[in-house]
């Protein structure tokens, strides 16, 4: 068998990963004293649109501006802290998903590296316990004072900024500041991990261009849904695959024998069968 050939799964977090978005879980509700309704609708959206900006870096400084005007310092550890509690599904929060993706790709001469392209805080993200299973996290994120306090947004990441990430995973280029690396030319045989040796798993509109473009450069996309959802989100779900926006759609349920399990394990398959990793008999 030849070597392991690297192979990417890069998962959006909210909604993929964890149910709800993760700053519902208790920083909006006891942080900022506010419902989520109340954070998102009645206060994120209008002062976007009234300043024509950015949703993403909006919710980020609205996020400390609220806790300062209620006497609160923000601070990495406080957003770790909160990141804790976030609620994972089923397969991910016992990290069986992991272990078991990874052994089914070592069986097929694949090594499968694990990393999130998300949104959300990167902060909340290090305090989750799976934190340790990714290669690199992708996330929006804030630059501190040497009082450990977040001060201003450093990353902000949207619906059609993530597409650029793909090629940072593309050509191993693991941080958000080398733009010369990802704009210099280097032959799709000397990448890390070709487009066709990816895997993006995402929950819904914010992620359709990530999905659109890994679907149109020969890699894999997944839309997932919560289990709990009604049909009506269901289908409007499905129909990303009606839009040729995706090639599978599964329940975010990472428990083995679930959609999601036998459908990365046959893309996984599909590549070894190309790479020529696939053990003989």
């Amino acid at each position: 068998m030849s070597n392991p050939r690297l192979t990417a799964i890069i998962y959006d977090f909210d909604g993929t990963l964890a149910r709800g978005n993760m700053q519902e879980a208790s920083y909006i509700p006891e942080l900022l004293g506010m419902t989520p309704p109340q954070f998102w609708n009645d206060t994120v959206k209008p002062r976007t649109i009234a300043a024509d900006g950015d949703d993403i870096l909006m919710y980020m400084q609205l996020m400390l501006q609220t806790a300062r005007e209620k006497g609160v310092d923000v601070t990495r550890g406080i957003l770790r802290k909160h990141g804790e509690r976030v609620p994972l599904f089923d397969g991910i929060k016992d990290e069986s998903w992991f272990d078991r993706i990874d052994a089914f790709g070592a069986q097929y001469g694949l090594t499968v590296q694990h990393f999130i392209l998300s949104s959300g805080l990167a902060e909340m993200i290090e305090g989750c316990p799976i934190n340790h299973r990714f290669e690199h996290v992708f996330a929006s994120k804030y630059v501190y004072d040497d009082q450990d306090r977040a001060i201003w947004p450093a990353v902000g990441i949207n619906y059609t900024t993530k597409t650029q990430y793909l090629f940072r995973i593309n050509k191993g280029v693991h941080n958000n500041w080398e733009h010369e690396r990802i704009n210099r030319y280097v032959p799709d045989e000397e990448r890390p991990v070709p487009f066709e040796r990816m895997i993006f798993i995402g929950d819904g509109d914010t992620d359709v261009p990530t999905m659109k473009m890994m679907h149109t450069k020969g890699g894999y996309s997944i839309a997932a849904y919560d289990p709990r959802i009604s049909s009506h989100d269901q289908g409007k779900i499905h129909r990303l695959i009606s839009d040729d926006r995706v090639n599978f759609v599964a329940a975010a349920d990472y428990t083995e024998g679930s959609a999601m399990d036998l459908i990365v394990k046959g893309i996984l398959g599909r590549i070894a069968v190309r790479e020529r990793t696939m053990p003989a008999g």
